[in-house]
C-alpha cells in the first residue's frame, strides 16, 4: 500500500504558490485510490485470502525494497535525494525477518519476481543509479505509505493469521524508531517542499510518483490472477 496520506485538497493556488508536498498529495491522488482499492488488496484486508498470498505479496516488497535501498550509500551525498535517507526507514531488514518467518530460513532459494514486480524495481534502480529526483518520487510513494496506510495492513494480518503484535511477520510496518509518526511524516513533508528541484523537474518529480503507482497497481493486479477468489 502507498503513500496513504494523500488525502485530495482542492487545488485553488497557482502551482508555484502551492507546497510541492501538496501538489504531490493532490495530482497522485486518483493513481493512488486505484492502488489501494485493488482487487488482491481487497481480498487481502477483507480475510478472503489465506496467509501464503500475504507472503507471496511479502516476497514481491522484498525486491522493490532491495531496489530502494540498495543505492542508498551512493545516494546519501546527493543533495536532492540525500536529505530523505533516514535510517529508521530502512526495511529491508524487517522484510528479511518476516520472510523467515513466513517460508523459513531458506526463503532466498524460492524467492521469485512476478514480472510486474521485476518492472517496477527494475525503474526504482534506474531512479536510484541516474535520476535523484525520480528516487524521491518512489522514496515518497513507498516509505510513507508504509508508515501510513501499512498500518492497517499489519493489524489485519495479525487479527486474520494470528501474528503477534509487532512481531514477526508484520515486522515490516513496524518503525521501531519513529516514535512520532505523525511528526515523522510533517517532517518529510517539509523536505518535500525544499527540494532541491525547480518548476519543470518538480512536475517531472510528481509525473513519476504516479508512475510508481500505477507500477504499484500492477503488482497487485498481478497477485490478483495469482490468487483469484474461487467462484
Amino acid at each position: 500500500m502507498n503513500a496513504s496520506d494523500t488525502t485530495s485538497t482542492p487545488d485553488t493556488a497557482s502551482p508555484a504558490a502551492t507546497p510541492f508536498s501538496t501538489l504531490i498529495r493532490t495530482a497522485s491522488h486518483e493513481a493512488h485510490t486505484e492502488a489501494e482499492t485493488s482487487t488482491f488488496m481487497s481480498d487481502l484486508l477483507g480475510g478472503r485470502l489465506g496467509v501464503e498470498a500475504y507472503a507471496r505479496y511479502t516476497e514481491q516488497l522484498w525486491f522493490v525494497y532491495e531496489a530502494l535501498e540498495a543505492e542508498t550509500e551512493r545516494l546519501a551525498a546527493d543533495p536532492v535525494a540525500g536529505p530523505f535517507l533516514r535510517p529508521e526507514l530502512l526495511r529491508r531488514a524487517a522484510l528479511e525477518r518476516d520472510l523467515a518467518h513466513l517460508r523459513g530460513p531458506d526463503w532466498r532459494d524460492t524467492l521469485t519476481a512476478l514480472p510486474a514486480t521485476r518492472a517496477y524495481a527494475d525503474r526504482v534502480t534506474r531512479c536510484a543509479r541516474e535520476w535523484p529526483g525520480g528516487y524521491v518520487a518512489h522514496h515518497y510513494t513507498r516509505y510513507l505509505g508504509d508508515l501510513s496506510g501499512g498500518q492497517i495492513i499489519r493489524g489485519r494480518a495479525e487479527q486474520t493469521w494470528g501474528f503477534s503484535r509487532k512481531g514477526d511477520g508484520v515486522r515490516f510496518y513496524v518503525f521501531e524508531d519513529i516514535s512520532n509518526p505523525a511528526a515523522f511524516k510533517r517532517s518529510y513533508r517539509e523536505l518535500l517542499d525544499g527540494v532541491r528541484a525547480d518548476d519543470l523537474e518538480k512536475q517531472r518529480i510528481v509525473a513519476e510518483c504516479k508512475r510508481a503507482f500505477a507500477l504499484n497497481t500492477g503488482v497487485f493486479r498481478a497477485l490478483g490472477e495469482e490468487f483469484p477468489l474461487s467462484a
